[in-house]
C-alpha cells in the first residue's frame, strides 16, 4: 500500500477541523428568539380614527349587561328598531355581526372577537377584494403622507354597516362652458 503524502494528510485534517469548528460555533451561538405570532397583526398595521358610533349607544354593555341574549332572528321593535337591515338580509341577522356574549366586541366567523376599530376585518370577509384594495390605498379614503404614517377611514366611515349599498344620486348637470352661458356677452373678450 503506498505511502500517503502528508501534505494532503495535513489539508484533509484541516479541512475536517474547519468543519468542526464551524459546527460547534454554530451550535453554541445563541439564536434570535422567534417572536411570537401576532393574533391580528391588521391591528397595528392600519391606524383608523374611532367608529363613528351612535352616540349614547356605545358601549352596547351598558344596556346589554343585564339582559339575557335572545338569539332568535326577528323584528326589532323596542330598540334599534330605526335599523334597517338590508345587507344580504336573507342569510344574515344582527348575531351574525355581534357578538352576543360581550355586546362591546364584533366577531368574526371564526369566533375571533375583535374591536369595533377593527371593522374592516369583519367586512373583508365577504368583500375581500375591497379590504384588499382598501389596505393599499385604491378603495376608501387615507390621509398622511406617502413615505410616513397613513390614518385609513374605516368601511363604515362610508358605509352604513346594516345598508352599505350608496343611495343612488341625482346627476347634476354638465358645467356651462366659458362663453357659452347666459352672461356669454358680458365675460366676452372679443
Amino acid at each position: 500500500m503506498p505511502a500517503r503524502r502528508p501534505s494532503s494528510r495535513r489539508a484533509v485534517i484541516g479541512a475536517f477541523s474547519l468543519a468542526l469548528a464551524a459546527a460547534v460555533s454554530m451550535a453554541s451561538t445563541p439564536k434570535p428568539a422567534t417572536p411570537a405570532p401576532r393574533p391580528n397583526t391588521q391591528e397595528t398595521d392600519f391606524q383608523v380614527p374611532p367608529p363613528p358610533l351612535t352616540e349614547g349607544i356605545f358601549p352596547c354593555s351598558q344596556c346589554h349587561a343585564d339582559m339575557p341574549v335572545n338569539r332568535q332572528r326577528r323584528e326589532l321593535v323596542d330598540m334599534h328598531d330605526d335599523i334597517a337591515l338590508k345587507h344580504d338580509e336573507e342569510h344574515r341577522w344582527c348575531l351574525d355581526c355581534h357578538n352576543p356574549d360581550d355586546r362591546d366586541k364584533l366577531r368574526l366567523a371564526s369566533g375571533q372577537l375583535i374591536n369595533f376599530s377593527e371593522s374592516y376585518l369583519l367586512c373583508g370577509q365577504c368583500h375581500g377584494d375591497k379590504l384588499r384594495d382598501w389596505k393599499v390605498g385604491v378603495h376608501g379614503k387615507r390621509t398622511g403622507s406617502w413615505s410616513g404614517p397613513k390614518q385609513y377611514l374605516l368601511c363604515i366611515h362610508c358605509h352604513n354597516p346594516h345598508s352599505p349599498r350608496f343611495k343612488p344620486l341625482k346627476p347634476m348637470p354638465p358645467p356651462v362652458l366659458p362663453g357659452k352661458g347666459a352672461h356669454a356677452k358680458e365675460t366676452s373678450h372679443e
